[in-house]
């Protein structure tokens, strides 16, 4: 099977950022996936490679909602921070996975910067 040349290319932008960041137990990453449709984050433990929290676009709370993608994206980085104060997490590292900050993915840290997570 023959990839895309540009899935190759996110690929290769992805694990250049994974060598440099990593997620703890006090300080997890926040990683982010974005489908054309849908998107999703984790907060993740490198460490123990456990993932803390997760949120989608597919929650229910958040599908109910009719709006534009990029205003569910701030919802779903708005509910991901929800849980994780509720876990006691004020701070996080942000992992864009090879995609630009721009748009969607822009606006999940926006959306979980505003609900009072720091990075």
């Amino acid at each position: 099977m023959k990839l895309d040349n540009k899935v190759v290319r996110r690929q290769k932008i992805r694990f250049g950022i994974r060598r440099k960041l990593a997620g703890s137990a006090a300080k997890p990453r926040l990683s982010v996936f974005r489908s054309n449709t849908d998107i999703y984050v984790q907060l993740i433990d490198d460490v123990n490679g456990k993932t803390i929290a997760a949120a989608s676009s597919k929650d229910k709370d958040i599908k109910s909602k009719k709006v534009t993608k990029t205003e569910t994206s701030k919802l779903v980085g708005a509910s991901l921070a929800r849980k994780a104060a509720e876990l006691g997490i004020t701070a996080c590292v942000f992992d864009r996975s090879g995609y630009l900050y721009h748009g969607r993915v822009k606006a999940v840290a926006d959306g979980a910067r505003e609900a009072g997570l720091q990075f």
